[in-house]
């Protein structure tokens, strides 16, 4: 049996020799229970121990303690032990201690082995690891299969192939390409929702694809070498998981392979301002912005900052430094991409769209303080344009923006992708506003509407009126009538 208190003491001494001192003398074999008097007898002679070596601690002598990497160690040689009689072990027990207060000191203090884990079963075997699978080699856009297991690699150049302008991959519907404007089934058999998701899921990344379970959709862009690049949205709807995908050109475009008139060429001469190319969803608006930084890359020695949700054209540095940076990829949002833009010594900047107030707040102040923006807006005409910029701004700020915008703006181009006649592809028709000092006085003074008499008498400037451009296109015979009905402001101007 062993005592609390005097277990304690021996311990506060800190030599084993005490501890086996004290537990001789508390815990004699030959006796069935602890006795008061060896009790007493014990705490005195700790008593007696504790006082001396408290006292020969503070003189320092070498002689009461060795140092041993900076810790002191009582020496056995010159401690004092107390002894007890013989005659007090001999007394008999008055009353028994309760035993079950006390716990023997193999309960106590636990055993090493059972502390440490043994090494084995803490490291497994290496032969247990499994061997690294092969890296994938994924495309640009990014993806975590390998090219040669993608299905829509093989679907997307069939559609090169055909000439088709989107892929439409939808679950529980057959698989549909857009070629010249038209939507056309390419199989009759609805796609499978579990193989449409499987085909989508391919060529989005682990980010990509965590975001599309978040929010529902993901915007991305996806590139095949030797064929091209794909803007492409995939999304989630009621019968699973679907994905369209527009194609892109390996290259930035030039003005005449857009079938774009050379004029066009002379919206990069300006140093500072605004150009906004503007028309429906589809109509080839990224190209025509694409052509005319292509331009200024191989005719400028500046810095080029593009601003893309998600990059489309991958313009190589020519002659300008030209930095692409993609939304939600390089940057938050277009308002963040472009305030930072403002740091980082541009001279020309291109946006991919104009989608909401601060984006355009920022467009506009880019191009009052010395910058050339080219941006994109999704409106219908000239006029409709102008209109939308100042129409975001709340009514007490509108006189000042009409003010800054007449002053910044520099040109609007406006265009329609309409159906050849012989069914050879789309031509493009233009609606051009140049931003004359008449122009620019009608905008001040809030009197847009009469920007259309000036588009039909400013030929000499440049300016082009969209349904002069369509009856050019029906007289020509390019399009038909039919055609050119859908996209006129006014049927009348059309020839018959």
């Amino acid at each position: 049996m062993i005592f609390a208190v005097t277990f304690a003491g021996a311990a506060a001494i800190g030599s084993d020799a005490r501890v086996a001192q004290v537990k001789a003398i508390c815990c004699h074999e030959s006796i069935g229970s602890p006795l008061p008097s060896v009790v007493a007898a014990a705490n005195r002679s700790l008593e007696t121990q504790l006082t001396v070596a408290e006292s020969k601690a503070s003189e320092p002598e070498d002689d009461l303690m060795e140092m041993r990497d900076g810790i002191p160690l009582f020496g056995s040689q010159n401690t004092t032990t107390a002894t007890v009689p013989p005659s007090a072990v001999a007394a008999p027990a008055a009353a028994p201690a309760p035993a079950a207060t006390i716990p023997p000191i193999a309960a106590a203090i636990p055993p090493l082995t059972a502390a440490i884990p043994p090494v084995a079963a803490t490291v497994p075997p290496i032969a247990a690891a499994p061997p690294p699978a092969a890296a994938p080699s994924p495309a640009a856009g990014g993806s975590a299969a390998a090219p040669a297991a993608r299905r829509v690699d093989r679907l997307l150049a069939h559609a090169v192939e055909r000439g088709a302008s989107d892929v439409h991959l939808h679950s529980g519907a057959p698989l549909i390409f857009r070629l010249n404007g038209r939507l056309t089934e390419v199989d009759p058999a609805p796609l499978p929702t579990a193989t449409a998701r499987q085909m989508i899921e391919e060529v989005l990344t682990l980010e990509q694809r965590q975001a599309l379970a978040e929010r529902g959709q993901v915007d991305f862009a996806y590139d095949l070498p030797g064929l091209g690049r794909f803007r492409a949205n995939a999304f989630r709807q009621q019968r699973g998981v679907d994905a369209v995908f527009r194609a892109i050109a390996p290259r930035p475009p030039t003005l005449a392979e857009l079938g774009l008139p050379d004029s066009l060429a002379r919206l990069t001469d300006f140093h500072q301002g605004i150009v906004l190319i503007t028309g429906p969803a589809g109509c080839g608006k990224s190209s025509t912005l694409a052509a005319l930084v292509r331009i200024l890359n191989e005719t400028r020695h500046e810095h080029i900052i593009t601003i893309e949700d998600p990059i489309e054209f991958i313009h190589r540095s020519a002659l300008c430094v030209v930095n692409q940076r993609q939304v939600g990829r390089h940057s938050g949002s277009f308002a963040r991409a472009l305030r930072a833009s403002m740091r980082e010594d541009p001279d020309i900047i291109a946006i991919g769209e104009l989608r909401d107030l601060e984006t355009i707040s920022l467009a506009i102040t880019a191009a009052e303080t010395g910058h050339l923006v080219l941006a994109t807006l999704h409106t219908n005409n000239a006029i409709r344009t102008i209109n939308r910029i100042l129409g975001v701004f709340p009514p007490n700020l509108q006189e000042q923006v009409r003010t800054t915008l007449s002053e910044s703006v520099r040109a609007v181009v406006s265009q329609r992708l309409v159906p050849r006649a012989d069914g050879a592809g789309r031509v493009v028709a233009l609606e051009i506003l140049i931003a004359t000092k008449a122009v620019a006085n009608l905008i001040r003074e809030n009197k847009t509407f009469q920007i259309r008499s000036v588009l039909q008498t400013g030929a000499a400037h440049g300016m082009v009126q969209l349904d002069g451009s369509l009856a050019d296109l029906v007289r020509r015979g390019v399009v038909t009538r039919t055609e050119a009905l859908l996209h006129a402001e006014d049927p009348q101007k059309i020839p018959a």
